[in-house]
């Protein structure tokens, strides 16, 4: 079965190449440099404004909508606050070295104004047949704006490739993403059967998304304010008894993003460019700028002035990559966790011999010294930096060789995977190997080397609180997809099909690398890139005078908010009951 999944993964990895060319990132950031210019700078709008209408300030019951505005950012970061800021920042650092986490923020202003933008759209264009449950996104926005240029049919198929590419988006990166990471990080520290936390994963995301919107919006309120709080407080913590190293880190960042990042200890190293693809796709796929997902959640606000939930959406980006994301980084960053030393000692010096199949190189058996960690038990992964040809991932000439321990009557040895070369691979280090640890396991593992422990029970608990959210969110997403292209009837049987697939993520061996994940994420972010971005551009003059009116208005003294209700009022949503 794996060996099926490995060549589904490997063609993935052509599409993903194509649709991730480096001029694709291009266009993306220069779209968020474009808008944020437009706007003069929103994202100083967010960051003011936008915090005062989230308090509660110019929630009004009579508005439109279902949720009120608070409710709207938390189910959109939900989806965004998930487990791309614990092991998706993992993957960007683990692959693109230091100088990703530099690109990370730099898509993270830019993001700022993509999301203003995209979200001004589909609230100027969003669906209110039903004023207590609105339809939103760039679906309606292509669907209603092309209809208005004499274009209806265009609309209608702009819209129909929208949702068939959200949809491939809901179901990697929204959903079997989240499920396999949780899975994963569960099972190395409890030895929880992967399929065992996908049942459970099922049947908690499948009793809130039955509730719609309302419930979802709900759950996210709550949910959303406590797992960030707690997740902040433990990383600051980390940094506080590691701040010697906070200012060498940012150096490093600086530096790593324009220039090659050489191998050190488990990192194989990476290009200036490669550092910026990472960071851009992570960061991409954790703030989901540019997507085109989030301003269905904030679609469903309360509020009659599109604009203002726009100025909300800014905050997105901010709180998701500029926060969250770069605190995880620098708790990777300063426990060296990225670039740690050997964790599995050989026994005898390892031999690289060649493969049955041509190209193919691999090492033979290799005794080891008794694993001391519990988690080294049998089948653990683990792997070896070998010198070969280029590296498509990182840009230079190493690469992992994997392997497994393997128990046995007169000790423990490792059994290795094979590596395609065209020359003999040659050993960087004969001294050991490294624990492969994957995704939001690393992140663990970082705050494991500060404090024993404190991953174990954090991030584990922070992932499944993350995933939740995200998965919750994202079946939301897609359900607003599937209305558009058939209609609500269809609803309930997809609701059904999003939680079988969680049980396909967590089942044992379909995925087993970090690459391999990357691979299905990759591909739901990036076709929802292409096709949301055009909508963006064709459409963003209207979004523009929209926004620009709006601004003038508020700089005039129009808009007279009044006092700001209970928080936990607004936190429930009953401030606009």
């Amino acid at each position: 079965m794996h060996e099926l999944i490995t060549h589904v993964l490997h063609a993935l990895d052509q599409v993903n190449a194509i649709i991730w060319h480096n001029w694709v990132l291009y266009v993306v950031l220069g779209t968020g440099v474009l808008f944020t210019i437009w706007t003069k700078f929103c994202q100083w709008r967010a960051l003011t404004h936008g915090v005062e209408v989230i308090r509660g300030k110019y929630d009004r019951r009579e508005d439109p909508g279902a949720i009120n505005h608070f409710q709207a950012l938390s189910a959109a970061l939900s989806a965004t606050v998930g487990l791309g800021n614990i092991g998706g920042v993992a993957v960007a650092i683990a692959l693109g070295g230091p100088g990703a986490v530099f690109w990370m923020w730099m898509i993270g202003l830019a993001g700022m104004a993509l999301k203003t933008t995209e979200v001004t759209l589909s609230m100027l264009y969003r669906n209110l047949d039903n004023p207590e449950n609105p339809h939103g996104g760039p679906m309606f926005v292509a669907a209603k704006g092309f209809a208005e240029r004499g274009l209806p049919w265009l609309g209608q198929l702009v819209g129909g490739i929208f949702c068939i590419t959200l949809l491939v988006s809901t179901i990697t990166g929204g959903n079997m993403f989240q499920a396999w990471n949780v899975a994963d990080v569960t099972y190395a520290y409890f030895r929880i059967p992967t399929i065992a936390t996908g049942i459970i994963l099922t049947i908690l995301v499948g009793m809130v998304i039955i509730g719609g919107i309302k419930r979802i919006g709900q759950v996210a309120g709550r949910l959303v304010p406590f797992m960030c709080v707690l997740y902040l407080l433990a990383a600051i913590y980390v940094l506080i008894v590691n701040a010697s190293q906070i200012p060498d880190v940012f150096k490093l960042i600086f530096k790593a993003a324009f220039n090659p990042q050489e191998a050190q200890g488990a990192f194989i190293g990476a290009s200036a460019g490669y550092a910026f693809l990472w960071g851009m796709k992570r960061a991409l796929f954790s703030s989901e700028a540019g997507q085109g997902s989030s301003p269905i959640a904030h679609s469903a606000a309360k509020t009659d002035q599109p604009v203002r939930e726009a100025v909300v959406a800014g905050l997105e980006p901010f709180i998701d990559t500029l926060v969250v994301c770069t605190l995880t980084s620098l708790v990777i960053l300063t426990t060296f966790t990225w670039n740690r030393e050997t964790e599995v000692k050989f026994t005898e010096p390892p031999q690289i011999v060649a493969a049955e199949a041509p190209n193919t190189w691999t090492i033979r058996p290799t005794p080891i010294e008794r694993p001391t960690d519990a988690l080294w038990e049998d089948a653990s992964a683990v792997f070896v930096t070998v010198r070969a040809d280029r590296n498509d991932k990182t840009g230079l000439d190493l690469h992992k060789l994997t392997g497994k321990i393997k128990q046995e009557s007169d000790g423990y040895r490792i059994e290795w995977d094979t590596v395609e070369a065209n020359r003999k691979p040659e050993l960087v280090s004969t001294d050991g190997a490294y624990l492969e640890y994957k995704g939001a396991t690393l992140t663990a593992k970082a705050f494991d080397r500060t404090t024993e422990g404190l991953g174990k029970w954090l991030v584990t608990l922070a992932a499944w609180l993350f995933a939740l959210s995200t998965m919750i969110s994202w079946s939301y997403y897609g359900e607003q997809g599937i209305v558009f292209l058939i209609s609500e009837k269809a609803v309930m049987a997809y609701r059904v099909i999003y939680c079988l697939l969680i049980l396909v993520a967590t089942w044992p061996g379909l995925i087993k690398t970090d690459a391999e994940l990357d691979s299905l994420t990759a591909l739901g972010t990036g076709v929802m890139l292409w096709a949301n971005i055009p909508i963006m551009l064709i459409f963003g003059r209207v979004a523009m005078k929209a926004y620009h009116d709006y601004m003038r208005r508020l700089d005039a003294g129009e808009f007279h908010p009044h006092a700001p209700p209970p928080i936990t009022e607004v936190v429930d949503g009953k401030d606009v009951e």
